[in-house]
């Protein structure tokens, strides 16, 4: 029994992990993705201006 709660144990701080994963991965494009939109328009801007 023990052997059983300790893997369900460990099978739940994984599948925390995996879920904090996914989300800093979802999180690092959307904000990759709004870096570059705001680099273009700069350029944009500056190409513009010349």
């Amino acid at each position: 029994m023990a052997f059983l709660t300790t893997l369900l144990t460990y099978l739940g701080k994984m599948i925390i992990y995996v879920i904090l994963a996914v989300l800093g991965i979802f999180a690092g494009k959307s904000l990759r993705k709004r870096k570059d939109a705001k680099m273009a328009l700069e350029q944009s801007d500056a190409k513009t201006k010349e």
